[in-house]
């Protein structure tokens, strides 16, 4: 593996530490390797190795091409059924009907195509309840995705976990984000724009052309940490 492709995945991995909070001897703790080994595999003191890389795929259920290549997401799709009568997670209460914790799912449409306007997307009336799934963090937001642009990574109907990043101005190109603009929402994935004060919004479906946008004109970017395909066959 070469010093570029290396320090490249070392930053990832120092990404999914930030993301997770957790530090570098919890972090081991929860990957099942020697805190001094992690210490020279961050510092680049040694090689990343493919046992180490794989015990990050599967202790922590992270995409492997995402950790090797920067592409795809984070983490996989996770599958979660939704209430069939009004097609809206139920909240899940407990026995004396207070919510449990969990990460908040709202009642509002981060879309996949063009919307207008300008919500207020985390506002607590419209938080319709919480669910507990596993690698989705807490501090994530869960919202639903209209829209094809995004298809077949995000269907119409499809929930996504997004995270406001601590740095918003550092972007993660290539990843996918919720992007809000004056007068548009958009699900898209970023990528670098030859000049840089400006980036590329680009669909998954090619029947959506890419679009340039300055960077001054977005005021909010989340990123979009999971995709939950929803399975509405009950």
């Amino acid at each position: 593996m070469d010093q570029e492709k290396n320090t490249e995945i070392i930053a990832r991995i120092k990404y999914l530490m930030r993301e997770m909070g957790l530090k570098q001897v919890q972090f081991a703790k929860r990957i099942g390797v020697d805190t001094s080994n992690l210490s020279k595999y961050m510092n680049a003191h040694m090689p990343l190795s493919d046992s180490f890389l794989n015990r990050l795929v599967v202790n922590l259920g992270v995409s492997k091409e995402w950790l090797l290549e920067g592409k795809d997401l984070p983490f996989g799709k996770t599958t979660v059924h939704i209430d069939g009568a009004d097609g809206r997670m139920a909240a899940m209460a407990s026995g004396d009907g207070t919510v449990p914790m969990g990460t908040p799912v709202y009642d509002v449409d981060a879309t996949a195509g063009n919307t207008s306007g300008r919500n207020d997307l985390f506002a607590s009336e419209n938080i319709v309840g919480w669910v507990n799934l596993p690698n989705v963090n807490p501090n994530c937001r869960i919202v639903r995705v209209s829209g094809d642009s995004m298809a077949p990574v995000i269907q119409d109907g499809d929930f996504v976990a997004v995270r406001e990043l601590t740095n918003p101005d550092q972007i993660y190109w290539g990843q996918i984000y919720v992007v809000q603009l004056d007068d548009f929402r958009l699900v898209k994935y970023v990528r670098r724009h030859t000049d840089p004060h400006m980036v590329v919004l680009r669909s998954e479906n090619p029947n959506y052309d890419d679009m340039d946008v300055r960077r001054s004109d977005i005021h909010e970017m989340l990123l979009v940490q999971h995709v939950l395909h929803l399975n509405s066959r009950l």
